[in-house]
C-alpha cells in the first residue's frame, strides 16, 4: 500500500467580509492574539487582517473567561503568540461557527506522494492520510497525485467513499491498470 499525505503549507485564508471595503478575504498574517484583562476575567481575540485594505479585525476566542478556567500553558501561548496555538484555534470549527467565517484552502496545501511507484504490481492500493483537516475532493486529489485527468482518474479508481464530495479524513483507494 502506497502512503499519500495531505499537508498544510500555510494557514488558510478566511472568508470573512471586511467592515470597511467589503472584501471577503482576510488573513491571520503572522498570527497574533490580543489578551485583555478586566479584573479576573479575560478576553482573548485572534487578530486578522483584510487582504484588500489591510484593516485589522478580531475573532473572539474567549469572552469574559475567568483567568483560572484557562490552562496556564494555553494562557502563556496566547501571550507569546504561539504559532501552533494560532493554527489550532484557526482550524477549530467551533471558533469558525461562532465568528461566522469559513476557511479558504486554495494554495494552502500540498500532496506528498512516494517518488517512484510505477514498479508496483497492478492494481495499486493507496492510503491517503491528512496531517491537517484540509477539505479536498478526492477525485481532484487523486487526479493530481496520479497525473491524470479527472475523467481518467474516475474511470480507473475504485474507492469506498464519494469521490466528488470534499473530505478531510483519511481514505484508501485502488488504481486499476489502464486499458
Amino acid at each position: 500500500m502506497l502512503p499519500w499525505v495531505v499537508r498544510r503549507t500555510r494557514l488558510p485564508l478566511l472568508s470573512l467580509r471586511c467592515a470597511d471595503c467589503r472584501s471577503e478575504s482576510a488573513t491571520t498574517g503572522d498570527g497574533r492574539f490580543r489578551v485583555n484583562a478586566n479584573g479576573k476575567l479575560l478576553d482573548v481575540w485572534l487578530l486578522v487582517r483584510c487582504t484588500s485594505c489591510d484593516r485589522t479585525g478580531k475573532l473572539s476566542v474567549h469572552e469574559r473567561a475567568p483567568v483560572r478556567s484557562l490552562d496556564p500553558a494555553e494562557l502563556r501561548g496566547y501571550r507569546d503568540n504561539d504559532p501552533e496555538l494560532v493554527a489550532s484555534r484557526l482550524l477549530d470549527p467551533l471558533l469558525a461557527r461562532r465568528n461566522r467565517f469559513t476557511l479558504d484552502w486554495t494554495g494552502a496545501w500540498r500532496l506528498d506522494t512516494p517518488p517512484e511507484w510505477h514498479g508496483e504490481p497492478w492494481p495499486v492500493q493507496v492510503e491517503v492520510a491528512f496531517a491537517d483537516p484540509v477539505p479536498v475532493r478526492p477525485e481532484r486529489l487523486i487526479a493530481q497525485g496520479l497525473g491524470l485527468s479527472r475523467t481518467e482518474a474516475l474511470r480507473r479508481i475504485k474507492c469506498g467513499i464519494p469521490l466528488r464530495r470534499p473530505t478531510s479524513t483519511g481514505f484508501t483507494f485502488t488504481v486499476m491498470p489502464a486499458g
